[in-house]
């Protein structure tokens, strides 16, 4: 029971002002099909009528002291609520009318109530006894409305929207990512495409609970706030709106996950649940979140605080769940294929931090708002802690076995593909590696660091390089450096020209593309075509320099003569071709992938071998016999285009074709 109060004054009510309001009831309440503002009419003018009628009778009846009389009409709620009591039926399936006075009585039971406790009885007095009668009536009748508001709610839920559904998973799409090691051109891209969707499909106020009995439902609410029943009143609403929330998220396909149970996930699955949480994480925000709070703002429109207060308790659990699986992807390990999954988290989780804000604000709001922030600098701690990673593991990448044919090393590919992807994120980046910018998490020597020239390409309006420039940049020289490494793996010098000149190729061209050329810059792109084309060159000198040798004058004389000795000139011949065919078997097995930087090569060397050939046989035509010419210079130079095509092949010794 309440405190003890001083009585109110009795309410002065117009005769024809309740005949009035009695009328419209009457009206509204024969109606089979009401509408939602008619509803609404009906609910609050049957409160408002109960309630002045009340106020009226109850008070002048305790001001008379008939207690006979307030006997009677107790017994007369009592027998109202108790008929309801014993029928199975559902008051608010029954009709608008047998609702509206249903409530009219409880609302009778609290006036009764309210006026017996402002006579501060005592226990010895008669009347007391009619007052806790009253309050076992009014409990029993709020038990009831407890009853029919979960019932509401749950019969009237709305299922979550198909369409905000579809996301298909890319799992089947994704290869094993274990290392730097495991991609090539294409399986870098599919593995690191960036998931969107679009902001139109995602600002949207969804009805959870059909529109209709939202009246209903806000006429129960108010009636037992003003009972007092206001915490079973939202204890009812916030556990059964919790268990929806609850319910869309499986819906969604997001598991409770521990960050145990994160950490153990093969990176396979654990990518698809990444792509999925980052969808799903700006759909539920703000669609459902904000269908949520929307919903709970019109059922206690009337209630002030209460409003925000039961939403935040009827989606904090599951906010927090989404939350808690970007922590434990923020904890680590900090492994260098995660960066853009994690990046696409951050990007999600700022993006929709404005509306996390506005719909978690106040006291009641804030350590929700709070988590939500502290999550997002993890993550972004997360972001620098695995780019630091991917620079240490660039650099520290082991060499131990050489490509074969000194191809592109598959570090080369996964490290300009990661960069090219990265590009997606360049203001993030910079965001995030601006602290880092000016200091160097790791200590390069002078010859891998940036360049001066690659660095001033990279700036900004003011003269700056960009975080994410300076870093790539820093990526490009740990590349090199690695590289040169891997080159002392082969022992023949031509093949280390090949391995570096292929290499070096593939990270120019991959600058050129529009992605990574604004950040690299057209000097940089220069620099390393000379580097390549040196790398050509050296090669040329390395495989050629001692065969070009052979089909020179000196050295095939007669001792003391300047006639040419038919033997010497023989066993020239001779030699040049058996160190012609060695290269031609080893080096057809060597392997330069783009189609154009082969020719390009073949056709050099061709120029200049066979040039040489052509002028040597035919500068001696009359002292080299046809038995003695095994391949004719256009045979040779056929064969010069089977070079760097990744298949050993042997010539045939059948002599000139």
């Amino acid at each position: 029971m309440g405190d003890c109060k001083p009585g109110n004054p009795e309410v002065e009510v117009g005769e024809d002002l309740i005949v009035a309001a009695k009328s419209i009831a009457r009206a509204l309440g024969s109606k089979k099909n009401l509408t939602n503002g008619e509803r609404k009419i009906l609910a609050d003018l049957g409160t408002k009528l109960s309630s002045l009628m009340t106020n009226r009778s109850t008070l002048n009846d305790i001001k008379v002291e008939d207690f006979g009389d307030i006997e009677v009409r107790l017994t007369s709620i009592q027998d109202k609520v108790m008929g309801w009591e014993a029928d199975q039926t559902m008051i608010w399936d029954s009709s608008a009318n047998e609702a509206n006075e249903y409530l009219n009585t409880v609302e009778e039971a609290h006036q009764l109530i309210e006026s017996l406790e402002s006579l501060c009885l005592s226990k010895d007095d008669e009347k007391y006894e009619l007052l806790h009668k009253a309050n076992d009536v009014l409990q029993t009748a709020m038990t009831r409305l407890e009853d029919e508001f979960r019932y509401m709610l749950v019969q009237n839920r709305q299922p979550c929207a198909s369409e905000h559904m579809s996301f298909r998973s890319c799992e089947e799409d994704i290869v094993d990512e274990n290392s730097l090691m495991s991609f090539g051109d294409d399986s870098i891209e599919d593995s690191f495409q960036r998931d969107s969707v679009s902001r139109a499909s995602e600002d949207s106020i969804i009805d959870l609970v059909r529109p209709e009995v939202i009246p209903d439902l806000r006429g129960i609410a108010n009636m037992m706030f003003n009972c007092n029943y206001d915490q079973e009143c939202t204890q009812a609403y916030t556990n059964l709106r919790r268990d929806a929330l609850d319910e869309c998220l499986s819906y969604l396909e997001i598991q409770k996950l521990s960050i145990e149970d994160v950490r153990k996930m093969e990176w396979v699955s654990l990518n698809s649940k990444i792509r999925r949480w980052v969808w799903v994480m700006k759909i539920f925000v703000r669609i459902y979140l904000a269908s949520e709070k929307w919903l709970s703002e019109q059922i206690f429109e009337e209630l002030g605080p209460v409003r925000l207060d039961c939403f935040v308790e009827a989606s904090k659990a599951s906010i927090l769940q989404l939350l808690n699986f970007a922590e434990a992807m923020s904890i680590g390990p900090h492994q260098p294929e995660k960066l853009v999954r994690i990046l696409d988290m951050y990007e999600v989780l700022a993006d929709v931090l404005p509306d996390i804000d506005a719909l978690y604000f106040g006291e009641a709001g804030s350590s929700v708002s709070m988590e939500c922030h502290d999550v997002l600098l993890r993550l972004g701690d997360s972001v620098k802690a695995t780019v630091i990673e991917f620079e240490n593991a660039i650099a520290s990448n082991p060499s131990t076995n050489p490509v074969s044919g000194g191809g592109i090393h598959p570090l080369t590919r996964y490290v300009m593909n990661y960069m090219r992807t990265l590009t997606d994120y360049g203001q993030t980046l910079d965001l995030l590696l601006k602290d880092c910018d000016e200091g160097d998490p790791i200590s390069l020597s002078p010859d891998t660091s940036p360049t001066k020239e690659e660095e001033n390409k990279s700036t900004d309006s003011s003269g700056r390089k960009s975080p994410m420039a300076h870093q790539f940049l820093t990526f490009a020289s740990s590349l090199e450096s690695n590289l040169d490494e891997k080159s002392k793996l082969y022992k023949d010098a031509s093949l280390q020209h090949v391995f570096l000149m292929n290499n070096i190729h593939y990270m120019a061209q991959k600058v050129k593309g529009a992605e990574l050329r604004l950040i690299f810059g057209d000097d940089w792109i220069r620099r390393h075509n000379r580097k390549f084309q040196q790398h050509a060159m050296s090669y040329q000198r390395a495989s050629w320099s001692y065969i070009l040798s052979l089909l020179k004058e000196e050295g095939i004389q007669n001792p003391g003569s300047n006639s040419i000795s038919k033997s010497l000139l023989k066993e020239r011949l001779r030699s040049f071709y058996l160190t012609f065919e060695e290269i031609y078997k080893v080096q057809s097995a060597w392997l330069i992938p783009d189609p154009q930087l082969r020719e390009d090569l073949q056709i050099s060397t061709s120029l200049n071998v066979i040039q040489a050939y052509r002028t040597f046989v035919g500068r001696h035509s009359n002292d080299i016999s046809d038995k003695l010419i095994k391949y004719s210079a256009d045979d040779m130079e056929n064969y010069l285009m089977d070079l760097f095509e990744g298949s050993s092949k042997l010539l045939q010794n059948s002599g000139r074709r």
